[in-house]
């Protein structure tokens, strides 16, 4: 694991890395007010696992005073105020990977939560093609009124959710937060419920068909998980975890304290190795798909 720095936007940004090479690499990006490495405790090491077998470098991220520069129109936060660039951040983290770590720049992913998740979906808008497929968690869409990253062109990748039902922090039904919460985490405006999130990504893709939909086995007694899988030909898929009972939480990480359950059946690198796993597509709307 190594401290490194870049030179992004007219800043010295930094970044934590694990891992020595790999083909993939995947970018976490962490929530309000933490940064990579106590991003790194809260989901109790779960990517580093990605690192150790050799399977993707990890490296996560750091925010500007705690917060990404995302694409809500209502956010408030020193990242927002500032104009702090985090597209040029993520590109500068990429170059220099691939140059000192091997990695595919074509194999590029990216993991965020909360207001990280929210960086996520900003960099498949505005940075089409940098990413090979996203995970967010517990982070929905902003309402288009809300939403200042441009919708075109369209890049199609792998998206994968995951939100829990019982969040505090982020609700799960959408909507706005509650007056308290956008005071304390200096942000606004309304939202799409996770399944509208995730209908969003499905269409976005081309994908028109209803989601099949399977509860998967449990060894909780607490939480369990539903897996919504939107697939069509050979679109780009776009898979839902839906957490039953779990809060503002990564799956794999232990309960925690204000922000509720999580769910332990499966882990955060569980969800991403299904991600990387994914076939490469190659597809845009109004083309026929191909398999690269």
């Amino acid at each position: 694991m190594s401290q490194q720095t870049v030179e992004a936007g007219g800043r010295t940004r930094t970044f934590t890395t694990v891992g020595t090479s790999a083909r993939n690499l995947l970018l976490v990006f962490h929530g309000s007010t933490q940064n990579g490495r106590t991003h790194q405790k809260f989901t109790d090491h779960s990517y580093d696992r990605l690192a150790e077998d050799g399977t993707a470098v990890v490296a996560y991220l750091d925010g500007f005073k705690g917060n990404w520069n995302d694409a809500r129109r209502e956010s408030r936060f020193p990242a927002r105020k500032n104009s702090i660039d985090d597209i040029a951040f993520t590109r500068a983290v990429v170059r220099k990977l691939a140059a000192s770590h091997g990695i595919d720049e074509r194999r590029v992913f990216a993991a965020g939560y909360s207001n990280g998740g929210q960086m996520v979906m900003r960099l498949i808008h505005e940075a089409p093609g940098l990413l090979a497929g996203a995970a967010i968690f517990a982070s929905t869409m902003p309402v288009p009124e809300s939403f200042l990253a441009p919708t075109e062109p369209v890049v199609a990748l792998p998206v994968l959710l995951a939100h829990g039902t019982a969040d505090p922090i982020v609700p799960f039904d959408g909507g706005s937060m509650t007056w308290w919460k956008q005071k304390l985490f200096r942000v606004g405006g309304s939202s799409l419920s996770m399944p509208q999130t995730a209908a969003y990504f499905a269409e976005r893709n081309g994908i028109s068909t209803e989601p099949a939909v399977t509860r998967l086995p449990a060894r909780e007694t607490t939480t369990y998980l539903e897996r919504s899988e939107y697939r069509q030909d050979k679109r780009p898929l776009v898979v839902l975890y839906r957490i039953h009972g779990g809060g503002h939480t990564v799956p794999g990480s232990k309960d925690k304290p204000f922000v509720g359950r999580s769910n332990r059946d499966r882990t955060a690198a569980d969800l991403i190795s299904e991600l990387l796993e994914a076939p490469q597509i190659e597809w845009q709307p109004d083309e026929q798909p191909s398999q690269s």
